[in-house]
């Protein structure tokens, strides 16, 4: 697995990187930021397209989306000034990432907020260079540069993956190129009933790959459920919970593209690729039409889907009979597994660069962080620091840090221990069990924060009459904002929803201005 790390971290990524955001602002905000860490987060050659979802509705679903946004890229590609066909790059043999970001972040509240719903620009104890600046490297170059090493087992496809989640598969990289499709998935031996139970995969979207190697997705369902879904597929040689990233060969994406058609031109519908890609492309009707009729779908809606779909499948291995039609691609089930999605993930998953164990040492290596006596890169002279604390690119005159992980803080004094901080700026800082996150404090009493706290601001540049404005943003280590977000929690001006509604047209390179001009202005106070 360090094997596997080295080779991610040799950056030798995709040909073109699409990256589909959630407004126009973050596209223009990606397009220069990836162009500048190109080498670092995408491979140095590496075309870079950032687009925006503006469908109609409540958006297009990751299988619409992936279709609208390919679509979009292929468009800006064409029309840039140093033009490139991403069809012919991939007929070529080319590889394209495609990454998906847009959503409100809700489970990591009030993070994105801070980030001005940037929610794939959230943090990590990582540094990169951006335009001569040392800056944190963000959840999505993380990612970027991670799945990067499928690029060279996936000539002549398109690679689709989530922006908050880093893996390290234990099965290595397994090559594509056997179906028109395949998926990521933990793959193992068929369980028993007890076994499925006891595993929770229930609560799973999962793969199962038959003895000809095809495979099919099995939604959400019991065991009892799942043998008679699969009872018509063959003998199941192994089944495993899927992590949703998946891959098509360039004759496939074409041709969805061509089925979509009408529906990517008037911008419509919502779909989403498990439901309406490899379940109908896969599974027997009576199976598909049971399935989805519980999911709110008429018997009428979902027997026409399957049709088109197994028309288009047809249609597909007719003209290219080379491949089959959906694979797994397994990781294995020792994989390390980063999820940033969910406040206390993103907590666990950073002071997980504390310990001692193997996962600690291979995030590290990931992170590029000192693996020596002491984990730091900054000037920490004056302050008892202690030997398991990671501080990167800050400076701390006095105090002392015990078993925490620290980026870009300035402060005279700190009283910091088993706390995550991020881009923190103060005279003084307590924290003790803390996330203190993109903060600039002026006051000579500094940050002293309750234990458990989590604390945030929100710099909002000046825009349409309205002056610039900094808001204070609190929660606790304990609390799920996706449970509370349309709540003002007590000590807060606003719920993150009204943050998160604040921001809807906020410039976020102007707000990113905005909070490293703070910065700047207190360090030089303290």
């Amino acid at each position: 697995m360090h094997s596997s790390i080295a080779e991610m971290n040799a950056v030798i990524g995709y040909d073109a990187v699409i990256v589909c955001t959630s407004n126009a602002a973050q596209e223009s905000y990606w397009q220069t930021r990836l162009e500048h860490t190109r080498g670092q987060a995408a491979k140095a050659a590496a075309v870079i397209v950032c687009v925006h979802e503006d469908w109609n509705g409540d958006g297009a679903g990751n299988g619409l989306g992936t279709l609208y946004a390919y679509a979009k890229a292929r468009d800006k590609a064409k029309n840039a000034s140093e033009s490139v066909d991403l069809d012919a790059l991939l007929a070529s043999g080319g590889s394209i990432g495609m990454y998906h970001t847009a959503g409100k972040g809700t489970r990591l509240a009030p993070l994105p907020g801070s980030e001005n719903n940037n929610k794939p620009g959230v943090k990590l104890p990582s540094l990169v260079d951006v335009n001569g600046a040392t800056e944190n490297l963000t959840i999505l170059e993380a990612v970027i540069r991670q799945t990067g090493r499928y690029a060279s087992e996936r000539a002549g496809r398109c690679s689709v993956f989530w922006g908050d989640q880093i893996f390290v598969p234990s099965a290595g990289h397994g090559a594509s190129g056997a179906h028109h499709a395949d998926i990521l998935a933990v793959m193992g031996p068929m369980p028993t009933a007890e076994e499925w139970r006891e595993r929770g995969l229930e609560k799973y979207g999962l793969i199962a790959v038959n003895d000809t190697n095809e495979a099919t997705q099995v939604e959400k369902v019991s065991y009892e459920t799942a043998q008679g879904l699969l009872a018509s597929f063959g003998a199941v040689s192994s089944v495993g919970p899927s992590l949703g990233s998946f891959s098509l060969s360039a004759p496939m994406l074409a041709g969805l593209m061509e089925e979509f058609a009408s529906e990517i031109a008037a911008k419509q519908a919502k779909m989403d690729s498990d439901p309406h890609f490899w379940m109908p492309l896969t599974m027997q009707s009576d199976a598909y039409v049971g399935v989805m009729v519980t999911k709110g779908e008429t018997e009428a809606q979902a027997s026409a889907h399957h049709g088109r779909m197994q028309a288009f499948r047809a249609k597909l291995l007719g003209a290219h009979p080379d491949k089959g039609m959906f694979g797994a691609i397994n990781v294995g089930s020792g994989s390390y597994w980063w999820d940033y999605g969910l406040l206390a993930l993103y907590l666990k998953n950073n002071l997980l660069a504390l310990g001692d164990g193997e996962e600690a040492k291979a995030l590290r290596l990931y992170l590029g962080i000192p693996e020596d006596s002491r984990r730091v890169k900054a000037d920490v002279s004056g302050a008892a620091v202690d030997a398991a604390t990671v501080v990167l690119e800050s400076k701390i005159a006095s105090g002392s840090v015990n078993a925490s992980v620290l980026t870009h803080v300035r402060t005279v004094n700190a009283d910091i221990s088993n706390s995550l901080l991020v881009n923190v700026t103060a005279k003084n800082i307590r924290a003790h069990n803390c996330v203190v996150y993109n903060v600039v404090d002026e006051s000579d009493e500094g940050l002293i924060l309750p234990d458990g706290s989590v604390f945030t601001n929100v710099f909002i540049p000046a825009a349409n009459g309205n002056d610039s404005t900094k808001l204070v943003m609190t929660s606790s280590t304990s609390t799920c904002g996706g449970k509370v977000f349309k709540q003002k929690l007590t000590p807060n001006p606003y719920s993150f929803n009204d943050v998160y509604k604040m921001n809807a047209d906020t410039d976020v390179a102007s707000a990113y201005a905005m909070s490293a001009a703070a910065h700047r202005d207190a360090a030089g106070k303290h």
